[in-house]
């Protein structure tokens, strides 16, 4: 499409992670191990939260919607960059590429406010565990639910805007596996220092204060934990432990990326394969398999199943 003598750009050229075509063909397999374990073990978290009422809490509530993010997340991402593991030219149309960047940071930035919330929640259920039911209430989590969709929508509408706001005519070819704002707007026919500035004063301040409010809450949570019991002291650090390391890789990379100038690192797509692939996936190794209560409910699913399956079995014999 010409407009006057600019040639707008109709699509964008990814490079990928390697160029050796029998690399990408073993990534492919890895990946797509990564990518279904993502989803399976995700989707077994909700389906077990749901099915148990003993899980019915706000803890486990807000695990719930973490696990449903980090599918959607993955999933943004993830079966494009699986597809062109088996291809030579590795494009996407300019429509493509804002969707992609739009729903990226929907997530991403859902997720950030969502694991804020959840630290907020460790905090009343340590700190404050007589008045726990009161704080954290069945209208005050969905309240908070829908703060932190509403908080996401609004950034990743505001960085839509400004990427759509500028001129593309060249060149297309973007560093990575994926669409990122960062990225695109670099490629932009026009001086982009201002909007440089202000994606670092959305999505880089936005880490950076959830980061901050993150450490100061679990620092009071350790020094409240200090006249516990050892059982229950023990308990409190594992959770804080896990959310701690999931915090740790997704800010992590978000400040990493957010909060420098638009240009493009050797580390850049490792960082942004943890983004997109480790993190996602120790959300249900972490809160899964280091959490009695989800285990014994996953086997109480188990139980239910098999002894619907056993009752279904007899009746048909019958």
């Amino acid at each position: 499409m010409i407009l006057g003598n600019v040639t707008t750009v109709k699509a964008f050229i990814l490079s990928g992670l390697t160029t050796s075509h029998n690399v990408e063909l073993a990534l492919f397999a890895f990946f797509v191990v990564i990518y279904t374990s993502i989803l399976i073990g995700n989707v077994l978290i909700v389906v077990t939260i749901v099915h148990d009422h003993h899980l019915h809490t706000p803890m486990y509530f807000f695990l719930s919607n973490l696990s449903f993010i980090d599918v959607c997340h993955s999933s943004v991402v993830m079966p494009k960059m699986l597809a062109d593991f088996l291809t030579e030219t590795k494009t996407i149309s300019f429509g493509e590429c804002i969707a992609q960047m739009f729903f990226l940071h929907l997530f991403a930035c859902t997720e950030i406010f969502l694991l804020t919330i959840m630290a907020y929640d460790r905090y009343a259920a340590i700190c404050n565990p007589l008045h726990y039911t009161t704080i954290m209430s069945r209208q005050v989590c969905l309240q908070l639910a829908v703060a932190m969709w509403l908080g996401g929508l609004i950034h990743s509408l505001a960085l839509t805007a400004l990427t759509l706001n500028l001129p593309y005519c060249g060149p297309n070819a973007i560093d990575n596996f994926f669409c990122d704002v960062p990225l695109v707007i670099k490629l932009a026919c026009a001086d982009t220092y201002v909007f440089e500035i202000l994606i670092v004063s959305n999505s880089g301040l936005i880490s950076v204060v959830c980061f901050v409010v993150l450490v100061v809450s679990y620092v009071v949570i350790l020094v409240s934990l200090r006249n516990r019991f050892s059982e229950g002291r023990r308990k409190a650090l594992s959770t804080c432990a896990a959310h701690l390391t999931v915090v740790t890789f997704f800010l992590g990379h978000c400040i990493f990326i957010y909060l420098r100038p638009a240009k493009s690192l050797a580390a850049d797509k490792i960082v942004s394969v943890f983004f997109t692939a480790v993190t996602p996936l120790l959300n249900p190794i972490i809160y899964t398999l280091r959490n009695e209560d989800m285990l014994n409910a996953l086997n109480k699913l188990r139980g239910r199943q098999v002894t619907s399956g056993g009752k279904d079995s007899r009746q048909c014999s019958l």
